[in-house]
């Protein structure tokens, strides 16, 4: 298998179970602030963040595009037609964002590209999901968006504490330099 072959193909496995359960989910209301999808959604930031680490750019792009792919075909089986390409535009737009601005800040303290890329992109991803699913519908689309983006913020936060984790995991596992 090719260098990072089996970074690639975890992380496209991960994404597209991440998304597709986040846009099964966001149909179900838990109240007129938020769904059951803002809970698990920002976990595919963790994934792209993660991917762009370990993998670089380029094949964390490739993860981005192919999870986009997987994620889109299960999306339509489990969710409306509007939420899958909501999900689909939305998903491609923010996640190839969060690679780019995590790729000009990684020389940067380990904490400041996956905080700054997803919040950039977590507000570019909600405006679009929302905007496109739920306009028109009758439904609180607006105030799912704002409370949809506040867990975001909060869980691109606490996502902080998995990502230094799986950094100090993949330091431990490095061979010591002579």
């Amino acid at each position: 298998m090719k260098a990072g072959g089996k970074g690639v193909l975890a992380g496209v496995a991960a994404m597209a179970v991440i998304v597709a359960a986040s846009n099964y989910l966001v149909q179900f209301p838990l109240n007129d602030w938020l769904t059951w999808g803002a809970f698990t959604y920002p976990v595919a930031f963790l994934i792209t963040d993660l991917s762009n680490r370990k993998l670089g750019p380029g094949l964390a792009r490739r993860v981005v595009y192919a999870g986009f792919a997987v994620a889109v075909v299960l999306s339509v089986w489990l969710a409306d037609w509007r939420i899958a390409l909501a999900s689909g535009s939305a998903f491609l737009a923010a996640q190839l964002l969060d690679v780019q601005i995590f790729d000009l800040l990684r020389r940067r303290a380990w904490w400041l590209p996956p905080v700054i890329s997803s919040l950039v992109a977590s507000a570019v991803d909600t405006t679009l999901f929302f905007s496109i699913a739920f306009y028109a519908t009758g439904l609180p689309w607006v105030t799912w968006a704002l409370g949809d983006f506040g867990v975001k913020v909060l869980m691109a936060l606490v996502m902080l504490l998995p990502y230094g984790g799986a950094l100090w995991l993949a330091a431990l596992r490095q061979p010591a330099r002579s």
